[in-house]
């Protein structure tokens, strides 16, 4: 198997259909949570909302890459993202990190195997293969919060 599929692959476990060790992905700890939940203080921590926005923020910047354009996203910026008011709100939210994830998805299968190893923007970043191993270290890292949050949640939720 290409590299460049086996890339795609792990992307697609954390994001969008893998069962991973614990049985989910981050779409399935999204796809059925209220704006409510999404939203919420735990802590002191990050909501789940702001995970998914933040996540979501580097897999769009990333894939805005592999389609030729250039790399816009910053760290300072990786939280500015409108309030989340209302179920339509958080939607819109989970809709577009769903767009972006299936987005980088498919450009990564797609991608030469001979790209995985050029620069990916500057020397300072590294390789294309690097940089899509981090967004896929970056995206467990936050899907694993989002995991720990929701349980947190929905214990505080039960009488």
């Amino acid at each position: 198997m290409k590299s460049s599929q086996l890339l795609a692959n792990r992307l697609k476990e954390v994001l969008t259909e893998g069962k991973w060790v614990i049985g989910t992905n981050f779409k399935v700890q999204i796809e059925d949570l209220n704006w409510k939940g999404a939203t919420q203080k735990v802590n002191g921590l990050n909501t789940i909302a702001d995970l998914t926005f933040h996540t979501g923020y580097y897999i769009a910047g990333v894939a805005d890459v592999l389609e030729g354009g250039n790399l816009e996203i910053r760290d300072k910026h990786s939280f500015d993202y409108p309030p989340i008011a209302s179920e339509q709100d958080w939607k819109n939210l989970v809709n577009k990190f769903y767009k972006d994830a299936e987005r980088l998805i498919q450009l990564v299968e797609n991608l030469p195997e001979e790209k995985l190893q050029e620069t990916f923007v500057d020397e300072k970043y590294g390789s294309y293969h690097r940089n899509i191993d981090v967004i896929i270290e970056h995206s467990y890292y936050h899907f694993g919060q989002v995991v720990l949050l929701r349980k947190m949640i929905e214990r505080a939720a039960k009488p």
